[in-house]
């Protein structure tokens, strides 16, 4: 896989994925509708040492998790953009599709947190979806 890179809408914040994406998936959790704005969350999962900040420095916001652990949201503090979360415990970093340079070749695995979904969100038809977290890891790619 090619050097995958991304940052925020003002340019303050920039960062590089240099391995492959362990999946893409659809959240539409209660804070990441707050988060996007209204809509769902469109994250690809980076393995945690494939990811790094090249330019900048994220402001982190922490809120509890469904596990009771704080999960970590970055965004940039000039512009606002949401640009990656930082689950506790994880192996990856979930990394939105929108702070991504190109997510044109992306496309999403599985749907997560539909319960919290309203029913105007696009589910894409004959994908897994999961009315909380999924058990076990995510799936890997074709």
């Amino acid at each position: 896989m090619a050097e995958r890179t991304g940052g925020c809408a003002c340019g303050a914040v920039r960062f590089k994925v240099t391995g492959p994406f362990m999946g893409v998936g659809v959240c539409h959790c209660t804070d990441c509708q707050k988060a996007s704005g209204g809509g769902p969350n469109y994250v690809a999962l980076a393995p945690n040492d494939a990811f790094e900040v090249t330019k900048g420095e994220a402001r982190i916001y922490r809120s509890k998790g469904d596990s009771g652990g704080d999960v970590g949201r970055a965004f940039c503090p000039n512009c606002g953009t949401p640009l990656w979360s930082l689950p506790p415990n994880a192996p990856f970093t979930p990394i939105k599709l929108g702070a991504l340079d190109d997510s044109s070749d992306l496309t999403p695995m599985l749907h997560l947190y539909t319960s919290s979904a309203p029913p105007w969100h696009l589910m894409h038809e004959g994908l897994p979806a999961f009315p909380k977290a999924p058990p076990g890891p995510p799936p890997m790619p074709n």
